[in-house]
């Protein structure tokens, strides 16, 4: 399967900018056979070792805006919590499904279940950082649509030296996805994302207290996760586009 493909910018202009800001990504490995079924008919679980994985990414998103407009305070920043897996369309285009996405802005969410077909939930949300970046606490209490109760609460500290993950590697295979796959009255959309590679290093979790996986049909294994985390990155969101059966 092409992964380097996606990774270039389409030949388009993108209908929104955003970015993505102190990235937390926590991931479990579970069996295929546990995920496979929750996914929407069309979609193929993507599998790294013939396992599947299950992320929960805490992160703030700043300068969310249209092409053409400026951001504007408080409808440009929040924070925002997803849940996801990785699946592929008929051995094409890896990308991303979401279980769930919060966010901490009411009119985002409705926009974006609107116009992107992504099961965006408002939630309550904090982001606490240490001095000069040196730990990240995140917490997330959904509110409405259930189901609920859906949380998280979760404290890291980054680690190492950051860098650009390895084609073929486990990280590179986890971060780097710039489709994602949505649903709405039987049709299966694709979008993309553009920006430049993330720069990842490991992290360190404490105190990690979560229901969001459960609310979305996912038993979470009971070792801990995998976690790496980013600065951030710059992003360029282009046109959603009907996927064609």
């Amino acid at each position: 399967m092409d992964r380097i493909g996606p990774t270039r910018r389409p030949d388009e202009r993108p209908v929104m900018y955003q970015s993505w800001k102190h990235l937390l990504f926590l991931h479990w490995s579970l069996p295929a056979e546990v995920v496979a079924p929750l996914l929407p008919p069309g979609l193929t679980l993507d599998t790294f070792d013939s396992r599947a994985w299950v992320g929960l990414v805490p992160f703030t998103m700043r300068g969310v805006r249209p092409r053409g407009l400026p951001a504007v305070g408080f409808l440009s920043d929040f924070h925002e919590t997803n849940v996801r897996t990785y699946v592929h369309y008929k051995g094409k285009d890896p990308g991303v499904w979401f279980f769930s996405l919060e966010a901490a802005n009411a009119i985002a969410v409705r926009l974006a279940r609107a116009w992107f077909k992504l099961p965006y939930h408002y939630a309550g949300m904090e982001l606490t950082a240490g001095p000069q970046g040196s730990s990240y606490a995140y917490r997330s209490e959904r509110r409405w649509p259930g189901p609920t109760p859906a949380r998280c609460a979760v404290r890291c500290t980054p680690r190492g030296t950051a860098s650009s993950s390895t084609p073929g590697t486990l990280q590179h295979f986890l971060v780097e996805r710039y489709f994602l796959y949505s649903t709405a009255h039987g049709e299966l959309f694709r979008g993309q994302v553009h920006h430049t590679p993330y720069q990842v290093r490991g992290a360190e979790v404490e105190g990690l207290d979560e229901t969001l996986l459960a609310a979305a049909g996912i038993p979470r294994p009971s070792e801990p996760p995998m976690a790496l985390f980013s600065e951030g990155v710059d992003v360029d969101v282009f046109r959603l586009r009907r996927v064609e059966r």
